[in-house]
C-alpha cells in the first residue's frame, strides 16, 4: 500500500510539472525525445556493426542527431514557437 501511495504522489508531482511547462518547451522536449530515441537506435546498431568503421559511421551519426536535436530545442524554446 505504502508503494501504491508513493507511486501516486510521484504520478501527481509530476503531472503538476508538466502543468506549468509552456508549449514551447513541451514540444522542445518532444524533438529531443524523438532524436534520442534514433540515436538509441543508430548507437543499438553500432554496436552489431560488421567492421569498426561501420560502428563509427553510426556512432557519428547518432551525435550529430542529437547535436541538430539539440540545436533545434533551443531555437524552438527561444522563439517561442
Amino acid at each position: 500500500m505504502k508503494m501504491f501511495v508513493k507511486g501516486a504522489m510521484i504520478a501527481g508531482i509530476m503531472t503538476l510539472g508538466a502543468c506549468n511547462s509552456s508549449e514551447s518547451e513541451r514540444a522542445a522536449d518532444n524533438v529531443e525525445d524523438v532524436a534520442d530515441n534514433k540515436a538509441d537506435a543508430l548507437e543499438a546498431a553500432a554496436d552489431n556493426a560488421a567492421t569498426e568503421t561501420q560502428a563509427d559511421a553510426l556512432e557519428n551519426q547518432a551525435d550529430a542527431i542529437e547535436a541538430t536535436a539539440e540545436n533545434k530545442a533551443d531555437a524552438i524554446e527561444a522563439n517561442g514557437m
